[in-house]
């Protein structure tokens, strides 16, 4: 890749980036921490939200929602019946998809365990974000920029 490609490359990726690094830090900063301590804890918490924020980036970049404010619309070209309804709601798929392996990986660990409160609080995060997606496409908030209606 040439210098400038590369450059440009970064520019265009700069949050996913930053999102990926600002995760590792507060994944390296949890494990060098006493969970008992109020650091520990807030690391622990950092990393769910941080992960809320990394797939929000990532997935609403590359998977669409029809109708939702918070995902890219899919292009007009016209698709298959099923390879359309999957394409217009590829990011609620996604969600329901990592969010069911969350949940799984959750079931299967102590919720007072160390990471077992990182990951109940990742899943918490998944709620969230696929509940912002839901709510984005048919209700309103006067003055948001979300909000396809004013």
């Amino acid at each position: 890749m040439k210098k400038h490609g590369l450059k440009h490359w970064l520019h265009e990726h700069s949050m996913s980036l930053a999102s990926v690094a600002i995760v590792l830090f507060w994944i390296v900063a949890y494990i060098k921490s006493d969970p008992n301590t109020h650091w520990g804890s807030f690391f622990g918490n950092a990393i769910a939200d941080w992960s809320g924020v990394l797939v929000t980036v990532i997935a609403t970049k590359y998977f669409y929602e029809l109708g939702s404010a918070e995902s890219r619309q899919p292009p007009k070209e016209v698709l298959s019946r099923i390879g359309g309804l999957l394409h217009k709601h590829s990011l609620s798929i996604f969600l329901i998809i990592t969010g069911i392996g969350w949940i799984v990986l959750f079931v299967h660990m102590n919720p007072q365990a160390r990471w077992g409160e990182v990951v109940g609080n990742i899943v918490s995060e998944w709620t969230q974000i696929f509940g912002m997606v839901i709510l984005t496409k048919r209700l309103v908030e006067r003055h948001s920029k979300e909000s396809h209606h004013q």
